[in-house]
């Protein structure tokens, strides 16, 4: 195994946007830095319960409608029925 290889693994302090402090460990900075956070999950409206988590009715249909099933790889354009070829050929 090669020396070296791995930074260097050390605690450092973490400041949350409310103030509280915390240690942990981290490859980030020197130890005992402080790292001060301007989002966390106490200001941060995903966690925080704000208007950016409503979720809009309808939000999965509205794709769908735009970009097609994504599963199924047909885009809103290519949902139309195709003409079949035994068609042209019997023709």
């Amino acid at each position: 195994m090669k020396a070296n290889t791995h930074p260097d693994y050390h605690m450092i302090n973490i400041v949350m946007t409310d103030g509280t402090e915390y240690q942990t460990r981290s490859v980030w900075g020197k130890e005992g830095d402080t790292m001060r956070l301007d989002v966390d999950s106490k200001s941060h409206p995903a966690w925080s319960g704000g208007i950016a988590t409503i979720v809009e009715k309808g939000r999965l249909s509205k794709f769908e409608k735009k970009y097609g099933s994504f599963l199924s790889g047909a885009a809103a354009g290519d949902q139309k029925e195709k003409p079949k070829e035994d068609a042209k050929e019997s023709a």
